[in-house]
């Protein structure tokens, strides 16, 4: 019940963020329709932890974002600079990185992560890895040593 109450406060949120109406009656049909659309999910069973998930709603997501941005910038930056200049070169492989999170959802939130990083694409997931090519040995040691598995397990809450 407790997330069926949490989506509609998010559905509701966004729906008075995006829609700039004010009068009570539009506001009246804003939560009537995001009650319905809560109490389709529920009749479907699609209100789990990982469709609604409480331990993703910390002060450690904006906190993930903000290193995930710097991240990106730091690769695309060392991708830009082999593209256009002739000196350092590519080196092009493919490793496999342990996986230290619980969830499927953490699992996700960690390959995605990899793939959005310029350089890496995450190609394959196991149950306790994840197969990366990486375009150059710097990526392919960053995601050795571990940091971005760590960062991403704490965001997961689990542990």
């Amino acid at each position: 019940m407790l997330r069926a109450i949490s989506l509609f406060c998010v559905l509701f949120a966004t729906w008075l963020l995006l829609s700039g109406h004010g009068e009570p009656l539009l506001i009246g049909l804003g939560a009537g329709s995001c009650l319905v659309v809560v109490l389709i999910a529920r009749r479907m069973e699609i209100i789990d932890h990982e469709g609604h998930p409480f331990q993703l709603t910390t002060w450690r997501v904006p906190l993930f974002w903000a290193w995930l941005f710097w991240e990106i910038l730091k690769a695309a930056w060392d991708v830009s600079r082999r593209c256009v200049s002739p000196g350092p070169p590519i080196d092009p492989r493919v490793i496999r990185v342990p996986v230290s999170q619980k969830t499927d959802l953490g699992m996700v939130t960690y390959a995605n992560s990899i793939t959005l990083t310029p350089g890496t694409i995450s190609m394959r997931t196991f149950r306790n890895e994840i197969e990366v090519h990486a375009l150059t040995g710097g990526a392919a040691d960053d995601l050795e040593s571990g940091a971005m598995d760590r960062f991403v397990t704490k965001v997961e809450g689990l542990q």
